[in-house]
């Protein structure tokens, strides 16, 4: 009923009724007692047509907020949201990976939920590593968040749902609810950001996390002999990240772009425009075309990755919040 009334607008009991295929018995109760709560609000009566006039609701989009947070190596970023989207706070905090990070993490979840007044009714974390259901079961250079259910301790800390995701897999999710991406579309997000290459996969509509929930790791991709992609991006450089563009690079990149397009024959191929610019997407293009045939590579476009992110993990939040 939430998620109706918000995508409605507002609505009567009768249009509820009708629109849930549920009967007005029940939609009258529900109503009464979100109203009672504040959730929902009345906002008058309709014009009569003859008969008793019919009182309408909205969602009070304030009485429940969401909190997304990611994680980085170098620092916290967060927003604060209300059920119907709109932004409240956004802002960054130190990292919490390094030094006692699940402790810092807690007390900074504690410290937002204080200055919320509780209103904070689900939590969405992203994180650099792969996550089955909660638990981070790969996720290099951060022991100590190794094999951990954060889900689940944050969970019985706070008495908050929460939903723990990889920050691939939010940035492609983001990426699509943002920009209204049809449902049929699949996609692929490339990132290397400052924990090495990673993806995030989208066929038809429908993440893909993979039967073990290790989809999108593209630095073990094979590429050249006995070099993988996170080595090939090495090459004659100390950073497997999208920085210097030079040939073996460039090369790389349009090799992992072709295996995509031949396994998943993506929509979209996305990049972050904090790592990539047109003209290197362009010689990316290029490059493609010698491993695939040109009329099915998928169009190549940049994004803000860190955006697409946040929008993706409040996605996750409002869900939770919808289905509370």
């Amino acid at each position: 009923m939430r998620k109706s009334l918000l995508e409605l607008g507002s609505a009567t009991k009768v249009e509820l009724s009708e629109h849930l295929q549920i009967s007005f018995p029940t939609i009258s109760k529900f109503l009464t007692e979100m109203e009672k709560n504040g959730e929902v609000i009345s906002v008058g009566f309709d014009k009569s047509s003859g008969g008793r006039r019919a009182k309408r609701y909205r969602y009070n989009p304030d009485y429940m907020q969401g909190l997304a947070i990611f994680l980085e190596r170098n620092e916290t970023i967060y927003t604060i949201f209300n059920c119907g989207g709109e932004i409240k706070k956004q802002g960054k905090a130190p990292s919490v990976l390094i030094d006692n990070g699940i402790y810092t993490l807690t007390k900074f979840i504690e410290k937002v939920i204080k200055a919320n007044s509780s209103k904070i009714s689900s939590i969405a974390i992203g994180v650099p590593g792969s996550v089955d259901n909660g638990r981070i079961f790969y996720i290099p250079g951060y022991e100590q968040f190794q094999n951990f259910d954060l889900k689940g301790y944050i969970e019985d800390l706070f008495s908050i749902p929460v939903v723990v995701e990889n920050d691939m897999n939010a940035a492609v999710l983001g990426f699509s609810y943002n920009n209204r991406i049809e449902e049929n579309q699949s996609l692929v997000y490339l990132y290397s950001g400052q924990n090495g290459p990673g993806a995030g996969l989208m066929i038809n509509g429908d993440m893909v996390r993979g039967s073990t929930f290790f989809a999108g790791e593209i630095s073990f991709v094979p590429q050249y002999d006995e070099r993988n992609f996170s080595q090939a991006l090495k090459d004659g450089s100390n950073s497997s990240q999208f920085t210097n563009f030079e040939s073996n690079q460039i090369d790389a990149i349009s090799r992992l772009v072709a295996t995509f397009t031949a396994i998943m024959n993506p929509h979209t191929i996305i990049f972050c425009r904090d790592e990539v610019e047109k003209e290197v997407i362009d010689k990316i293009a290029i490059d493609s075309a010698k491993y695939i045939p040109s009329e099915h590579l998928p169009e190549l476009t940049i994004s803000d990755w860190k955006q697409d992110y946040l929008y993706g993990l409040q996605k996750l939040c409002l869900d939770l919040m919808m289905n509370k």
